[in-house]
């Protein structure tokens, strides 16, 4: 078998430090865990075996809470059989009645 030719590899003269030693943080996690358990629950209810056209749901919103039949959602918002449309961002909570 022939000899490969060298590879250069660089000489560390500095103390290389890796580690992150603080954290700086804020609350955008709490609101976002929320968002996503909400976005899971209504996942749930159109993957349900149950739903098939359409699903009788209890909403609580920032505006109050409101029970309505649910036929299908978009990435930003929930249609109801009204025709009325529900943004999902404003949605606190939501359980299939």
């Amino acid at each position: 078998m022939r000899e490969l030719p060298k590879v250069f590899a660089n000489k560390i003269s500095d103390n290389i430090n890796n580690t992150q030693d603080f954290f700086y943080g804020n609350n955008r996690n709490i609101n976002s865990n929320k968002k996503e358990s909400v976005m899971k629950k209504i996942n749930n209810i159109f993957a349900s075996s149950n739903h098939v056209y359409k699903s009788n749901v209890k909403i609580t919103t920032k505006k109050g809470i409101m029970n309505t039949i649910l036929v299908g959602k978009t990435n930003r918002e929930l249609i109801n059989m009204k025709g009325e449309l529900i943004k999902i961002e404003d949605i606190i909570d939501i359980e299939k009645i």
